[in-house]
């Protein structure tokens, strides 16, 4: 079809491209980006269909399918079966949210940090491992058949989570991340699909982008995944797997009932899709409902990584693998790591077994509750969801303001906060929110000092 006959035909995108490029796709895929980059096509924008484009091009359709591809992979659109193609709504957002270097002249509240005030008992374990005469043992590499002790520890810490297992499923790795991307590594192939929840934890979305993955928002229903809704994903969007945050969820702190957790754990059966359960935040609730993985331990991989319920420096998570999975995932970590620093998994399992880590736990715990408590007393005019226990809170915003303009004006002002346009999947429309993290502020009166900026800012939008 000649080009000049799409002059006065409505079309979302009409690009203009020199063919000369080669390859087309790739070309095409450029300039796709760049007209996000620059604002000509918006989040959200649904793109013209695949043959349409490929007639107002005049090029085969094959090229716009790879070129559509490449953008996909790349996180720039997401595509839908029945809906169509979308610009995603975090095409152009930061998911790295762990900046190299402190924010200056900024009052952190956007990392997920614990509280730096509860260390005491890991300084003390330290330092009575380091005085022993073997000490030269925690500096040289660890072998798994070594640590079957460490293993029996991280079956306690788990079963402590919500889950029974035992030490034949435990491989370690280094943090909840590093055993995400070794599973999706292993697990998957490029190209294949991962369900989500429609805003979801930024890591996931960063690693499923290098192994060009791509992650489909799944349905809610009261704030938590439907179980409907994921079966309709694994029969029409043909996802392999999904990934959740029962407890405590990141971003937006909601927590999965056990009925959903059953009913989730069945259609994963039902459908053969492996579950990669994120327990980072089970320990925060002092009686942590049964994982999921309790209810299909075939299918799911459940990560208890403990950056955020003891410290983030151990670098260390445990990860309770259906034997199904374990070698092929163990080996992706091995490719990884080699192995994790015998170091810190001493010196975490020596923690838990001394029970010392629910000591380290409970003193998390108390500095939470009392600077939900602060953030209680200042935000009180607003939608701030999240438990007492919890170390970032959802900030839901007034007025018209979205989540993106006000991480700006926030910034302006001196201090960081995420919007939701950071954690959204796909052509999921962002909630207008922020997440504030509670606990990042190195004291209680830097986050008041952030908080009272926080509250001048939010009644200018009233």
């Amino acid at each position: 079809m000649p080009v000049n006959s799409f002059d006065n035909y409505p079309m979302s995108w009409k690009p203009s491209m020199d063919k000369t490029n080669k390859p087309i796709y790739q070309a095409l895929a450029n300039q796709l980006k760049q007209d996000i980059i620059n604002g000509v096509l918006l989040p959200g924008t649904k793109l013209p269909p695949q043959r349409e484009l490929a007639d107002y091009l005049d090029v085969n359709l094959s090229t716009i399918s790879k070129a559509f591809k490449v953008c996909v992979l790349n996180g720039l659109l997401s595509t839908s079966v029945g809906s169509g193609t979308f610009v995603s709504y975090d095409a152009l957002s930061n998911a790295y949210l762990l900046e190299d270097s402190k924010p200056k002249h900024l009052i952190e509240m956007g990392a997920t940090l614990p509280d730096n005030a509860s260390y005491e008992p890991l300084l003390l374990q330290l330092k009575s491992m380091l005085q022993e005469t073997d000490y030269e043992k925690w500096f040289g590499y660890g072998r798994t058949g070594e640590s079957l002790w460490q293993k029996d520890a991280a079956v306690q810490l788990i079963r402590r989570g919500g889950f029974e297992t035992n030490v034949d499923h435990i491989v370690f790795a280094n943090g909840g991340q590093n055993a995400m991307a070794a599973t999706l590594a292993s697990l998957c192939r490029p190209g294949d699909r991962i369900g989500a929840d429609h805003h979801t934890y930024p890591g996931l979305k960063t690693v499923a982008s290098m192994l060009s993955l791509q992650v489909v928002p799944i349905k809610s229903v009261n704030n938590e995944m439907s179980p409907d809704a994921v079966e309709y994903a694994c029969k029409n969007e043909n996802i392999k797997g999904i990934y959740i945050i029962p407890d405590y969820h990141n971003p937006t702190t909601s927590r999965m009932s056990i009925e959903n957790r059953r009913k989730i754990a069945e259609v994963a059966k039902k459908c053969n899709l492996f579950i990669i359960e994120d327990a980072t935040y089970h320990l925060h609730n002092e009686n942590p409902l049964p994982a999921v993985a309790s209810f299909a331990p075939d299918h799911v991989i459940h990560i208890a990584s403990l950056s955020k319920s003891i410290a983030p420096g151990l670098r260390l998570a445990y990860v309770a693998v259906p034997m199904r999975y374990k070698e092929i995932i163990s080996r992706a970590l091995y490719n990884i790591n080699i192995s994790v620093s015998p170091l810190l998994a001493e010196l975490t399992a020596r923690l838990i077994v001394s029970n010392q880590f629910e000591d380290l736990i409970e003193r998390h715990r108390e500095q939470a509750i009392l600077r939900n408590q602060v953030v209680n007393r200042y935000l009180a005019d607003y939608t701030c969801l999240g438990a007492e226990t919890g170390i970032f809170r959802w900030l839901l915003l007034p007025g018209k303001i979205t989540g993106a303009e006000f991480e700006k004006v926030a910034a302006q002002q001196g201090i960081q906060v995420y919007a939701a346009e950071r954690f959204v999947v796909g052509n999921s429309c962002p909630e207008r929110a922020v997440r504030v993290a509670v606990c990042a502020p190195e004291t209680i009166e830097e986050l008041e000092k952030g908080l009272i900026i926080l509250k001048r800012l939010l009644s200018q939008l009233l």
